[in-house]
C-alpha cells in the first residue's frame, strides 16, 4: 500500500505547523482528515484554524472535517471520535500530533504550565488512543503515530526543564505500552521524531531559536506518510527518525527540506 485513499486520519492539533503538514500530505491521496484541535478562531500570534486547515485539505484533495476538540477532557475527545466515524464510516489512523512544551527549569515553572504539559502530551495522547482503539481494531491497517522522541534517561534532557521532558517521555512510554498492548492484535503504535528542528509557527515563539537552521515541517508529513502506508501487521514498538524512515523509503536529496539549503541544522531536543 503506498497511498492513504479513502483512509480515515484523526489528527489532533491540525491546524497548523506538523499536525496541518501530515493532514495535507494525507489529503493529496484523497484521505478523510479529522482536524481535531482547540483554534476555531484567529490567534494573532499563531495563524491557522481548524477551519482554515479543512479548507487547504479540501484544496488539496480531501475530505475534512474541523472538530474543536480539547484533549485534556474525556467528553470532547469521545465526541469529536464519535463525530468523525459518523462523517466518515469508520476510522483508520490516529496522529498524536498536539503537544505543549516550556522550556524552563524547575523554578522558572509554573504549576499551571506543569499541569498542562502532562495533561496534554501524555494523557492526551492516551485518551485519544484509548477512545480510537475500539474503532482501529475494526480498521483494515490500523495505525496511531505519536509525535514522541525515542525513550532517554539521559540527565541532560532531564536536568534543562524537567517537566516538559516528563511530559514529553510520558507520550514515549504511553506509545511504548499501547505496542506492547494492541501490537499483537493487528495496531501498528509507533513514534516519529525529527532529527533537526523543524520550522513552525511555534518554534519561532521560542526566544533565540532561528528557523534558518531548521527543516520545514514538509520531512516530518513524508515520514509520517511513508509510515502510514506500511502494512500494520508486526510493525509497532519503533521509535522512528524522520530522514532515516526515508532514507530507507528511497529519499536521498534532503536539502529540499531546509529552510535555507546549506545553513548548519540544529539538532532537536532528546537526540543523544
Amino acid at each position: 500500500m503506498s497511498s492513504l485513499h479513502g483512509k480515515t486520519l484523526f489528527i489532533t492539533g491540525a491546524s497548523r505547523g506538523i499536525g496541518l503538514a501530515i493532514a495535507l500530505r494525507a489529503a493529496r491521496d484523497g484521505a478523510n482528515v479529522a482536524i481535531a484541535a482547540k483554534s476555531d478562531v484567529p490567534n494573532p500570534k499563531l495563524p491557522g484554524t481548524i477551519h482554515s486547515a479543512a479548507e487547504a485539505v479540501r484544496a488539496a484533495g480531501g475530505q475534512a472535517l474541523a472538530i474543536r476538540c480539547d484533549i485534556r477532557e474525556e467528553a470532547s475527545v469521545q465526541a469529536a471520535v464519535a463525530q468523525t466515524v459518523e462523517r466518515f464510516g469508520g476510522l483508520d489512523i490516529l496522529v498524536n500530533n498536539a503537544s505543549a512544551i516550556w522550556l524552563r527549569g524547575t523554578l522558572d515553572t509554573p504549576m499551571k504550565r506543569f499541569d498542562l504539559m502532562q495533561q496534554v502530551n501524555a494523557r492526551g495522547s492516551f485518551l485519544c488512543a484509548q477512545v480510537c482503539l475500539p474503532h482501529l481494531l475494526k480498521a483494515a491497517n490500523p495505525h496511531i503515530l505519536t509525535l514522541a522522541p525515542p525513550p532517554s534517561l539521559n540527565a541532560k534532557w532531564w536536568g534543562a526543564h524537567t517537566g516538559y521532558t516528563l511530559a514529553k517521555m510520558g507520550m514515549s512510554f504511553v506509545t511504548l505500552g499501547l505496542a506492547a498492548e494492541f501490537g499483537p492484535k493487528g495496531v501498528a503504535v509507533n513514534a516519529l521524531w525529527p532529527r533537526t528542528l523543524i520550522a513552525t509557527d511555534a518554534l519561532n515563539m521560542i526566544p533565540g531559536v532561528d528557523t534558518a537552521n531548521a527543516r520545514k515541517p514538509e520531512i516530518m508529513a513524508d515520514a509520517a506518510h511513508a509510515i502510514l502506508t506500511r502494512p500494520a501487521a508486526g510493525f509497532s514498538g519503533r521509535f522512528l527518525i524522520d530522514d532515516e524512515v526515508l532514507r530507507e523509503a528511497g529519499v536521498s536529496d534532503f536539502a529540499v527540506y531546509a529552510v535555507q539549503p546549506g545553513q548548519p541544522l540544529l539538532p532537536d531536543l532528546f537526540l543523544d
